[in-house]
């Protein structure tokens, strides 16, 4: 079973579908016990960082994910849900992450005649196979978002993307796993990465 967490932040459903359209169970669910029990767990988001953190404070949702990738089961974090993962955010001010992965998340300023956010289809640069077995070098994916993150270790990165400054697309650190672009939205190679990540063992 996989655990898609919701914390009323972004369009669960979607993840749900694309997981279920490869024949996988996955659960949207905030029942903290019941993803202690999953196989492995998928932290969605669109929206602010400061109001998830909030939210997943006030449901103890943010100890429940630290719990499960201490554990050692694969955790996979998805636009918003990346940047979770990370130690701090400087949206709209300074905030504290789950701090997963050491790094911190920062807005883009790059030039004008480019437009934040982000968004629309763009390549990937894959740097370690982790959710990208299979996809192809260059394989194009779906961003929107107006900040990215910043790894302490640039080992983590899988892949990287260049829109007027390169920055992480995806990482892996350990069990923990994250793409800033959306999988579910990102055509067959999405589809691909979430199989992948599926198939993962503890």
């Amino acid at each position: 079973m996989i655990s898609i967490v919701d914390y009323g932040m972004g369009n669960l459903r979607s993840v749900q579908k694309a997981f279920e359209y490869l024949g996988d169970d996955a659960s949207v669910t905030d029942d903290r016990s019941a993803i202690m029990f999953s196989d492995k767990l998928v932290l969605p988001g669109v929206g602010a960082f400061c109001d998830a953190m909030a939210r997943l404070r006030e449901t103890g949702l943010d100890e429940t994910i630290k719990a499960f990738a201490a554990s050692g089961r694969p955790v996979l974090g998805i636009c918003l849900g990346m940047q979770l993962l990370f130690d701090r955010s400087y949206e709209g001010g300074s905030y504290d992450g789950l701090g997963l992965i050491g790094g911190k998340v920062v807005r883009f300023e790059i030039s004008p005649s480019l437009k934040v956010p982000h968004m629309g289809w763009n390549s990937l640069d894959i740097r370690r196979e982790s959710l990208f077995g299979g996809v192809n070098q260059g394989a194009y994916v779906y961003f929107v978002h107006s900040y990215y993150c910043v790894p302490e270790d640039a080992d983590v990165v899988s892949a990287a993307c260049n829109y007027g400054l390169e920055f992480a697309a995806a990482v892996h650190s350990g069990n923990v796993m994250a793409t800033q672009f959306h999988p579910e939205k990102s055509g067959d190679a999405g589809l691909l990465m979430l199989k992948n990540f599926a198939e993962m063992k503890a």
